[in-house]
């Protein structure tokens, strides 16, 4: 696939960019040619996504402005997922504060600008993409080469004006402004005033197995009892092979009632209808939904609900909300951020708050809390690189939503907070000072004495494929196993495939072949020279254990799992449980994730629960069984 050429600063007439559904570019073909999909390299996305959404992305282009950390990683996302373009923007200078989260960066790039800088290293993880880099100031006009517009470093003002300028565009053009300052970051989305979404969830249909039908006003659908139904309210069913009460099986969609686990109703009179005797299957009927997108403008003042992460912190996004608006205004009355562990500084920032709260009419928040802003006001000028990672997945994401049509997005704000991370002790100011180092934006929320923990870490990475190499990237960034007497170890047996460069992008085309592990610590090494690290090709096993043996085990901090198979966690889950070691496990499943940890005498070992069998219903006797 080879993308059309366009210079990021040549025009672009707003009549010659094609709506969703229309002939052009938005629905998957260049000159009315679909684009040819790598099946090698995109593998996995196609059975995630299906092929007409990935032609949808493959003919999208995206601009991206603001490369700090946020900004490389969206960056990053969007070119191992295909879009047809990406277009880095930034007027600013690379920094030292930028190599504690913007994993393209070294020494060697501080003041030049960083879009440039990131450009030639960005279009290695994809060929098939066109990159470039905008170093002008942006203008509206600008804007209209693109289906979608994300920014990651811009003051409200001018993302009031470029929103306005998109969200009345003709199409639409999916606007994305996302934040992360020290702990705590924030994302909002507006794709226009009307956006279908072709597919919310991206799930195979839900069915039931039909038990009884009652002929009543409304009718009561009742299903067998060995699956629960996964049917909400609103949703629309149609039924197949009922016996008995025939009038059922026409193929007309019927909406679902009072959903039950085990049951539901129809708004449907069937005294009438014969009497259901056996059989019948219940299939959920998946149908668009249009999403009415308000402005940033409109939504700052009135935000409506805030989509959570986390129901224990229920009460903090508005205040968050608050936050990020004074600490736009704090930047705009002093031309920096709040200095790190700053009084003068917290003071302000809380006057500030104070008063949009003052001015907030409708969203007035009765109860603010003060220690939370002071947090916020302390490290908001960091780019962490966890915040970073977390966010620049969850607007790539949103991007591909955008371009595609694909999955719910984001509606409209969100908002996260990860305060729980601080040290339980009292930070001093003086250890949150700056000292010329690629850590400082870190040690800025975290303290100097933190910073040297990590550094003396001891770590073994089990696995190096896309969590692996994610992991790499991130220990790397945060300065983990840098200093002369730590280690971090990562094994891995297996080689670089093609189809693990859309995902695992440590590698690169020139390295299928190669030991995995091998060339994501030489990878990880660039990315910080101070990592000490050691790659084997042993798979974590009984037979290895002469090469694990109980002094490398002694000697390690924590353990992280990036494995793909469940027997290998609860081998590796049965050693950290015998050694007492703190274990990292997570894993992904499409677009899904999860995560636990497992701490010594204080969580549950990763083997001690097990997850109910995955539901794969299929045909037998006429009829539908879960498996």
């Amino acid at each position: 696939m080879l993308p059309s050429k366009r210079s990021a600063g040549s025009d672009g007439a707003q009549s010659k960019r094609p709506k969703l559904g229309d002939n052009g570019a938005s629905n998957g073909t260049r000159n009315g040619v679909p684009p040819a999909i790598d099946e090698d390299l995109h593998s996995r996305q196609l059975a995630v996504y299906g092929r007409e959404t990935m032609r949808r992305l493959f003919a999208s282009d995206v601009l991206v402005s603001g490369l700090n950390g946020l900004g490389a990683e969206i960056a990053k996302n969007l070119a191992l997922a295909g879009v047809r373009s990406v277009t880095v923007h930034d007027v600013k200078d690379v920094d030292m504060w930028d190599l504690s989260a913007n994993f393209f960066l070294s020494d060697q790039d501080i003041g030049n600008n960083r879009a440039l800088a990131c450009v030639s290293k960005l279009q290695e993880l994809n060929n098939a993409v066109l990159v470039s880099a905008l170093t002008q100031e942006l203008t509206k006009e600008h804007l209209s080469k693109f289906q979608a517009v994300v920014f990651t470093d811009i003051s409200l003002d001018k993302a009031y004006e470029f929103d306005d300028y998109c969200h009345s565009h003709h199409p639409p053009i999916a606007f994305i402004k996302a934040q992360v300052s020290g702990l705590f970051g924030s994302v909002f989305c507006d794709f226009g005033p009307e956006f279908t979404v072709l597919d919310v969830d991206g799930e195979d249909p839900h069915t039931g197995i039909i038990a009884s039908i009652s002929n009543d006003s409304p009718a009561m659908v009742s299903c067998v009892d060995d699956e629960r139904l996964e049917f909400q309210d609103g949703d629309l069913v149609v039924f197949s092979e009922v016996q008995g009460m025939e009038e059922l099986n026409d193929g007309k969609p019927r909406k679902v009632k009072n959903a039950r686990p085990f049951s539901f109703t129809i708004e449907e009179d069937t005294g009438s209808y014969g009497v259901y005797s056996k059989g019948g299957i219940v299939t959920q009927v998946k149908e668009p939904k249009v999403l009415r997108f308000k402005s940033l403008r409109d939504a700052m003042k009135d935000p409506g609900d805030f989509l959570l992460s986390d129901f224990s912190k229920f009460e903090r996004s508005p205040v968050i909300h608050l936050a990020f608006q004074a600490l736009d205004s704090f930047r705009k009355e002093h031309g920096r951020y709040p200095t790190a562990g700053c009084e003068q500084d917290a003071q302000s920032f809380l006057k500030f708050v104070a008063d949009i709260n003052e001015a907030s009419i409708d969203s007035k928040q009765e109860k603010i809390d003060d220690k939370l802003l002071r947090h916020f006001a302390s490290g908001s000028r960091a780019v962490l690189n966890p915040m970073a990672a977390m966010f620049g997945g969850i607007v790539g994401q949103e991007v591909v939503k955008a371009c595609s049509g694909k999955f719910h997005p984001l509606y409209q704000f969100f908002y996260f907070d990860s305060v729980e991370s601080l040290p339980t002790y009292q930070l001093d100011p003086q250890d949150l000072k700056p000292s010329n180092s690629r850590y400082d934006a870190q040690i800025s929320v975290f303290g100097s004495k933190l910073q040297k923990k990590l550094q003396d870490a001891n770590i073994f990475i089990v696995g190096s494929g896309a969590l692996g190499c994610e992991f790499l990237k991130n220990l790397a960034l945060m300065g983990v196993s840098c200093s002369s007497k730590s280690k971090l170890t990562i094994t891995d047996d297996d080689v670089i495939e093609k189809s693990n460069l859309s995902r695992q992008f440590l590698f690169r085309d020139w390295n299928i072949g190669q030991a995995k592990s091998t060339v994501a610590a030489a990878a990880a090494r660039a990315i910080n020279p101070s990592l000490q690290i050691g790659a084997l090709q042993n798979r974590a096993c009984p037979d290895t254990e002469s090469v694990f043996h109980d002094t490398f085990w002694d000697g390690l901090d924590v353990v992280i799992n990036a494995l793909d198979n469940v027997n290998a966690r609860m081998y590796m889950d049965m050693r950290c449980l015998y050694f007492q070691k703190p274990l990292l496990e997570s894993g992904t499943l499409g677009a899904k994730c999860n995560t636990q940890m497992v701490i010594p005498h204080l969580t549950e070992n990763y083997g001690a629960s097990r997850d109910p069998p995955e539901k794969q219903a299929h045909r037998y006797c006429g009829g539908l069984r879960g498996q």
